[in-house]
């Protein structure tokens, strides 16, 4: 790890590290990554020789003080070795990458469009915790509220390898704030996460195969960003995949940041299809579809939130919504091993 670090430093020093600022940034984001984990393990050396000092002093001579100071230190190191631990699970081909995260509301008009605009902001402050940076390429706003679809890149190291737990459907059972009769309703949302795609990476799209339209672009609340036609609809004719973006004043860097989502979900399609294939070789039955959620959220007649694969819940519902997901991920990650 010493070696490779060394090696990123050395080409941060070149005079023409900053020629092209996406690798650059590539390159900042894996230096300190691995300076986290490099200097994270360090810490955890010196705070395990401390914490044996204190042991020997306590087998010498009984001492009340520093048996609890002893105590409440080693449930600290238990905690930050818990949380060295995962970083190190996410060790998977993309995991260090950018996470392309979308969001798609069910059937159910305003109230699951309202649902999904909770989620994109349960998510936004999830990522802010993480240190992560948010920018949304694609947001197409609800017709009374909430939101019809929104696409997010979130940027840093280890975005995908933390959201990816976040795939598949998320379900809420409410009291509806938009039925005057105050009836509960069950609510669907599908979130889709994909690595952001390096352009070193070998996925074959041929210009025949994509038809490319442009609209004008939206933001939030349906105002016009600006008044050209600088929005991108791109559609793979073959897969029948179709990616928008419209974050940039710039038609052509829409469509640069069309193409790579293109790629991640190109790339997604391929693994999901290996692993069709190889599921049915063991004989396996995966359900798909709106029945198959991930996890429930329930705010009425009582507050739960609980994850359906690795059985995690809490009663903490509001700090869920306010992006407090590291029980849930760590649990999904740590489930993915054993």
């Amino acid at each position: 790890m010493e070696v490779r670090i060394a090696e990123l430093e050395d080409q941060m020093l070149d005079p023409d590290f900053w020629n092209d600022q996406q690798a650059a940034q590539k390159v900042i984001n894996e230096s300190n990554g691995l300076k986290e984990v490099y200097n994270a393990f360090h810490k955890l050396e010196e705070e395990q020789e401390n914490l044996e000092v204190s042991l020997e002093l306590l087998r010498e001579e009984a001492d009340a003080d520093l048996q609890k100071e002893l105590e409440m230190e080693l449930v600290s190191f238990m905690k930050e070795l818990d949380e060295f631990e995962l970083k190190l699970m996410l060790s998977d081909p993309y995991d260090k990458n950018n996470a392309i995260l979308e969001l798609h509301p069910g059937a159910g008009g305003t109230e699951s469009q309202d649902w999904g605009s909770m989620l994109l902001r349960m998510y936004q402050r999830f990522a802010e915790k993480k240190g992560f940076k948010v920018e949304t390429l694609d947001y197409q706003a609800g017709d009374e509220a909430g939101i019809k679809s929104v696409t997010l890149l979130v940027k840093g190291h280890n975005a995908y390898g933390y959201l990816k737990a976040e795939k598949g459907v998320h379900r809420l059972v409410r009291i509806s704030p938009f039925d005057s009769s105050g009836r509960r309703h069950t609510s669907f949302v599908s979130v889709d996460v994909m690595p952001e795609m390096d352009d070193d990476i070998e996925i074959e799209v041929r210009t025949e195969d994509l038809k490319i339209d442009t609209y004008r672009a939206t933001g939030a609340g349906g105002q016009h960003i600006n008044t050209t036609d600088s929005a991108v609809r791109m559609t793979h004719i073959p897969s029948g995949i179709v990616v928008t973006c419209q974050s940039e004043r710039s038609q052509l860097k829409n469509r640069e940041q069309a193409m790579k989502m293109l790629k991640a979900k190109l790339y997604q399609k391929e693994q999901e299809e290996k692993e069709a294939e190889l599921a049915e070789l063991r004989g396996e039955q995966k359900e798909i579809g709106w029945g198959s959620q991930i996890r429930s959220y329930v705010f009425h007649p009582y507050s739960m939130v609980k994850d359906h694969r690795t059985n995690v819940e809490t009663g903490n519902t509001q700090a869920v919504m306010d992006g407090d997901l590291d029980e849930f991920v760590n649990a999904y990650l740590r489930s993915r091993i054993q």
